[in-house]
């Protein structure tokens, strides 16, 4: 496993080191952003040239949430520095609560010289041996599967961005909805390609603020990397999100814990095609991986319990969306697959459970995406001032209620109380592979999960992030 490890390790951080020469050219974009044509969300879905689509453009009701809703520098990794008394008030509150786990590597993806029990993985650190069941008692397994059987859930990665409109286009002309990942500060660099996302259907979540390595972080830069990301969807979008993927799948107990206080359920992959490779490697390779998969389906192996795939080019996304829509029974967002009608914490914004979407139907009610004339106040478990328990959002995926050793099962306000053991203020961990397989087991119950990460600088072409 040692050897597995460290190839995976070294496959992240080939794809880590795509990254930085986008972020360093979208820093650019920021310093200089100038009023375009764009003034609203149908004028900024016309263009599908590339050149035209990535003209920077500022909008004043943006750049005021950025001053007044006192958010970090975008494409900066997130802290507190200039955050606002309640803010900072939030996360003082769950900081002695946070688990004793050291950060580990870099923000980029460099964990040479980490020192690591690999063989207990006492951490559940996802990116040394993929696991998904946390150690912590209370801790929601991550969401790795569909519940219903032979399904595909359908993400992507890194949005929004410019360069998206065709692709948009093409989810709409084959009437695909899909689960979105979105960056923070590609939300306040790209609002209304943002607001477009929602509007046609899909479900948003959360992808951090600066798509860093989670695990190398501190406590206050992990809080404020998911925090700020959490609050610029609802200042832009206007939905508070319940669920999140970590960059390139890095997390451990540490992070997880600070998710879930912050009301946010951690979504992952199973399967890679390793397609964000495709710069340093061929073709054939990427369709072979694809076809793999395909292969495992038409054999059977997601008829009871599926996985997640990541995937990044958009041009692979066209070519194999076909197939994958006629091997699976269905391809949909992961909250469908899992009979979650109501991902978000505001009403208004329902879609269809999976037997509605089964029989057709892709979109119940949308309501118009919005920024917020000011900041808004989000609601999460950890604002209602209770400190000695960790709370999860009810029923994000199906059976992620009642997966942890120590989920209470209590409905209260919303929320599931699970409660975390303490220990010198950090929560007690229990490193059991008897454990975690049990934890997973009782979670794993079916369907496909499927992470498309398409992008430029973001999402859908370009530098590859995950």
């Amino acid at each position: 496993m040692r050897s597995f490890a460290h190839s995976a390790v070294l496959a992240l951080a080939t794809a880590s080191s795509l990254v930085a020469a986008c972020h360093d050219h979208s820093e650019q974009w920021n310093r200089v952003r100038r009023a375009t044509v764009r003034t609203d969300e149908a004028s900024a879905a016309v263009s599908t040239n590339a050149t035209d689509e990535c003209t920077v453009y500022g909008l004043a009701s943006v750049t005021n949430l950025e001053t007044t809703g006192k958010y970090p520098p975008i494409w900066t990794i997130a802290n507190m520095s200039s955050a606002s008394a309640s803010d900072l008030a939030l996360f003082t509150t769950l900081n002695s609560t946070i688990p004793n786990i050291a950060a580990k590597g870099t923000s980029t993806g460099d964990f040479t010289g980490v020192s690591y029990d690999g063989t207990t993985d006492p951490d559940c650190w996802w990116t040394w041996k993929q696991c998904t069941s946390p150690k912590i008692s209370g801790l929601q397994a991550d969401v790795t599967r569909c519940a219903e059987p032979n399904t595909w859930g359908f993400t992507l990665d890194d949005g929004p961005n410019c360069s998206h409109n065709a692709y948009y286009d093409y989810l709409n002309s084959v009437n695909q909805k899909a689960t979105l990942f979105y960056i923070g500060s590609n939300v306040f660099d790209w609002p209304l390609e943002a607001q477009r996302g929602l509007d046609e259907g899909h479900e948003i979540c959360a992808h951090t603020w600066s798509h860093r390595y989670m695990t190398s972080l501190t406590n206050e830069e992990v809080f404020a990397e998911l925090y700020y990301s959490k609050k610029a969807l609802k200042d832009i979008l206007g939905v508070t999100v319940q669920c999140w993927r970590p960059p390139y799948g890095d997390v451990d107990d540490r992070v997880r814990y600070i998710a879930q206080a912050l009301g946010m359920a951690t979504v992952i992959w199973e399967d890679n095609t390793f397609d964000y490779l495709i710069s340093t490697t061929n073709k054939t390779y990427i369709d072979d991986n694809y076809k793999a998969i395909l292969a495992k389906q038409k054999a059977g192996a997601y008829n009871t319990a599926g996985t997640i795939l990541n995937n990044f080019t958009m041009q692979e996304s066209e070519e194999f969306l076909p197939q994958i829509q006629g091997n699976f029974s269905q391809v949909l967002p992961i909250a469908v697959c899992n009979n979650n009608s109501n991902p978000y914490l505001e009403t208004g914004f329902a879609y269809p459970n999976f037997e509605q979407w089964a029989s057709g139907t892709r979109t119940i009610s949308v309501v118009s995406a919005t920024v917020a004339a000011t900041p808004q106040t989000i609601s999460i478990p950890l604002s209602t001032g209770i400190t000695t328990s960790l709370f999860v959002a009810g029923n994000y995926a199906t059976g992620a209620a009642t997966v942890g050793a120590s989920a209470a099962g209590t409905s209260l306000g919303g929320s599931v109380q699970a409660t975390a053991a303490s220990t010198g203020g950090s929560a007690a961990a229990t490193s059991t592979s008897q454990t975690a397989a049990a934890s997973r087991a009782s979670f794993e119950i079916g369907g496909l999960l499927v992470a498309l990460a398409v992008t430029v600088c973001g999402m859908m072409g370009g530098a590859a992030l995950l």
